[in-house]
C-alpha cells in the first residue's frame, strides 16, 4: 500500500496526461448521445481547468483529473453537435428543397443511380450541420466541390449522416470557379495518367495513388470488398506514408529542414486532393505529428499517439464515434500497424534486425487483418478466408504501382508521346492485380457469412489486447527505442 501511494505521488511525463485526456474525450463524446445536457460553456471551462491542473503539476494521481477533464470536454463537444443535428428531425418525412456542396467523389449504385454526400446543407434558409446522403437517377455531371439543389422526401440518416434522400430530383447544379482546387489538380493529373494506360486501368491506378473512387464496373468494387482489398484503393495512411517516405528519401541528403517543409507540403496537398475523410484526417494528423517529432528528435509513444489522434478527429466531428465504421476500422488497423506489428516482429526476429520491405508489409498486413476482423464481421456479416493471401499477393506491389502512376501522370502531362513507356509496366502490374482479385473473389468459399454480436467483438478485442500484453512482456519491447513510426520519417 505504501509503495502504491509513493508511486502515485511521483511525477510522470506530460504526454501520458494527454493520453488520459484523450481517452476521456472519446468516452465523453460516445456518451453524449445518451446524456446531451453538457453543451454549456461552464463544462468547457471546468474541463480546461482540470486539464491545466494535471499538466502543470504532473503528479501521477492527477490522471483522474485528466480523465474527467477529457470526459467533460467530450461531453461538451458531443452535446453541442448532437443538439444541432436534432434540427433535421422536423423535416423527416416531408418533401424539402435542399441545397449544399458535394463533399466527396460521386459514386454509382448497381442500377446506375448517382450517390452524393452533401455538406454545407441549407433547407428553407436554415443552415444545418452534418452531411446528407442523396441518391438520384437524374443525369448531370457532378463532381466534388460543385453546388447542387435537390428536391425529395427527407428521411432519417445512417452511420454518421443525420439525414438521407432517395430518388431525389436535381433542380440545379452550379460549377463554382475553383470550387475544389484539390479535385481540379487531381483531374488534371488524371489526364496525364490516361495518356499512359487505358481508361479503366487509369482509374484503377489513380485509386491506388490518391484513393479516387472507382467508377469502373461495380463488379470490381464488390470483388475488392469480398477479399479484403478495398483498403488498397481507399485513400489511407498507407498511401500517405509511402508518399511522404519517398519525399524524405529524396530530400534528406539536402537538408533536414527542406525535408520537413516538402513533407508537410505533401501531407497538405494529399489531403486537399483526397478530401478530409475520417481515415485521411487521421492519416494527416499521424503523419504531421510523427514528422514534427522526427524533426525535433523526439519519439511519440504509440499508446499516446493512438488515443490523441482519435480524440482530435472526434472533437472535429463527434459523429465519427457514433457510428462511422470506416473510422473504427481506420483506428483498428492503425493499432495493428503501430502496436501489434512491432511486437510480432520482435517476437519472431528480434528488435535489432531491420525488416526488409516484403517482411515489413507482410507483418503489417497480418496485424491489420487481425485487429480489423472483428469489426468487419460484425458490421458486414461476412469474412473472406482468402483475405490474407490476397493482401500478400497484391499489397507489396502497391508502392511500385503508386510510383509508376505518379511518373505516368507527370510524363503524360509534360511529354504525352513518351507516356506509353511508363504505361507498359504499369498496365502489366494492374492486369496481374485484377487477375489475382478475380481469381480469389470467384474461388469457392471466397465469402463466408457470419453473424456476431458486439459482445463477441468486445471479447475478441479483449483477447487481442491480452495478446499484445503477452508479447510485450515476453519481448520487453521498447516502443520508444524501436518506433516504426519514426522509421517512416
Amino acid at each position: 500500500m505504501r509503495f502504491v501511494l509513493r508511486w502515485l505521488g511521483g511525477r510522470m511525463h506530460a504526454s501520458w496526461f494527454f493520453m488520459w485526456i484523450s481517452i476521456g474525450v472519446l468516452a465523453g463524446s460516445f456518451a453524449a448521445t445518451i446524456s446531451s445536457g453538457f453543451d454549456s460553456y461552464l463544462w468547457l471551462i471546468v474541463a480546461l481547468s482540470l486539464s491545466l491542473s494535471s499538466l502543470l503539476h504532473k503528479y501521477r494521481y492527477l490522471f483522474v483529473f485528466a480523465l474527467v477533464a477529457g470526459m467533460l470536454l467530450g461531453l461538451y463537444r458531443g452535446s453541442s453537435e448532437y443538439v444541432h443535428l436534432q434540427d433535421y428531425q422536423k423535416y423527416y418525412g416531408k418533401e424539402v428543397v435542399l441545397t449544399g456542396r458535394v463533399v466527396e467523389d460521386v459514386s454509382f449504385g448497381k442500377k446506375g443511380d448517382v450517390r452524393l454526400r452533401i455538406g454545407d446543407v441549407s433547407i428553407k434558409g436554415q443552415h444545418l450541420p452534418g452531411v446528407v446522403w442523396v441518391s438520384t437517377s437524374d443525369t448531370g455531371v457532378m463532381k466534388r466541390g460543385d453546388l447542387v439543389t435537390v428536391r425529395g422526401s427527407l428521411l432519417e440518416g445512417f452511420g454518421t449522416m443525420p439525414a438521407s434522400m432517395f430518388r431525389a430530383k436535381i433542380l440545379g447544379i452550379t460549377y463554382p470557379s475553383h470550387g475544389d482546387i484539390g479535385r481540379e489538380a487531381r483531374d488534371w493529373f488524371a489526364g496525364g495518367v490516361e495518356k499512359a494506360v487505358p481508361g479503366e486501368d487509369a482509374q484503377f491506378a489513380l485509386a491506388y495513388l490518391v484513393g479516387q473512387k472507382l467508377t469502373t464496373p461495380e463488379t470490381l468494387n464488390d470483388q475488392l470488398k469480398t477479399i479484403g482489398l478495398i483498403h488498397a484503393v481507399v485513400a489511407s495512411g498507407a498511401h500517405l506514408t509511402i508518399l511522404v517516405g519517398a519525399v524524405r528519401r529524396l530530400f534528406i541528403k539536402v537538408s533536414k529542414y527542406l525535408t520537413a517543409v516538402m513533407s508537410f507540403g505533401m501531407i497538405g496537398g494529399f489531403l486537399l486532393v483526397t478530401g478530409f475523410s475520417p481515415s485521411m484526417t487521421r492519416a494527416g494528423l499521424v503523419s504531421g505529428i510523427s514528422l514534427l517529432a522526427w524533426y525535433y528528435g523526439r519519439v511519440v509513444h504509440p499508446m499516446v499517439l493512438l488515443p490523441f489522434v482519435a480524440a482530435i478527429t472526434v472533437l472535429y466531428n463527434p459523429s465519427y464515434i457514433w457510428g462511422d465504421v470506416g473510422w473504427y476500422l481506420s483506428f483498428a488497423a492503425f493499432a495493428g500497424v503501430i502496436i501489434l506489428a512491432p511486437l510480432l516482429h520482435h517476437y519472431f526476429w528480434g528488435a535489432d534486425k531491420s525488416p526488409g520491405i516484403f517482411r515489413e508489409v507482410l507483418i503489417a498486413t497480418i496485424a491489420a487483418q487481425v485487429t480489423t476482423l472483428p469489426i468487419v464481421v460484425a458490421a458486414f456479416g461476412y469474412y473472406s478466408p482468402y483475405a490474407l493471401l490476397a493482401n500478400i499477393l497484391v499489397v507489396p506491389l502497391v508502392p511500385l504501382t503508386m510510383l509508376l502512376t505518379f511518373a505516368a501522370g507527370i510524363i503524360g502531362v509534360v511529354m504525352p508521346s513518351l507516356a506509353f513507356l511508363i504505361g507498359l509496366p504499369l498496365d502489366a502490374i494492374l492486369e496481374y492485380m485484377k487477375l489475382v482479385i478475380d481469381w480469389l473473389a470467384t474461388a469457392p468459399g471466397a465469402k463466408k457469412e457470419l453473424e456476431i454480436g458486439w459482445q463477441v467483438v468486445a471479447a475478441a478485442y479483449t483477447a487481442i489486447m491480452f495478446l499484445m500484453i503477452y508479447l510485450w512482456k515476453v519481448t520487453g519491447h521498447s516502443f520508444r527505442k524501436n518506433s516504426n513510426l519514426q522509421r517512416d520519417f
